[in-house]
């Protein structure tokens, strides 16, 4: 089959109801994972490769499914990169002030490297 007619596997993301809190926890323990969240906080939806984040691409891709599988992102394609969005209010409804109080004992961003093209990132 051509490349562009191959379609991606349809990505795994939990219904509220069974997004568990020791999964999301485990997701938030990672500082690359805690970056990407407070980025998707402060700016509601992003391409895969415009992360403050100084990490492989096969990597980056890792701790988006990690995310991902435990709830606390939602991923979409949009032509030929996937776009990320924190699932803050489904999980504010599951678990009320945990984000909220998560993200605020972790402070500001750490600056990192420079974000590339978003065109050539996702």
């Amino acid at each position: 089959m051509v490349r562009s007619q191959q379609r991606r596997t349809p990505l795994h993301h939990p219904d509220v109801e069974e997004i568990d809190l020791l999964d999301v926890l485990h997701a938030l323990a990672d500082p690359t994972r805690m970056t990407i969240v407070q980025t998707l906080w402060a700016e509601p939806e992003r391409a895969c490769g415009t992360f403050p984040v100084d990490v492989a691409p096969s990597t980056l891709s890792h701790h988006f499914k990690v995310l991902r599988e435990s709830g606390v992102i939602r991923q979409r394609g949009e032509a030929n990169r996937r776009l990320n969005e924190l699932r803050r209010d489904e999980l504010q409804a599951r678990f009320p002030g945990v984000l909220d109080a998560i993200l605020a004992a972790a402070g500001p961003i750490e600056p990192g490297p420079v974000e590339p093209d978003p065109v050539k990132a996702g």
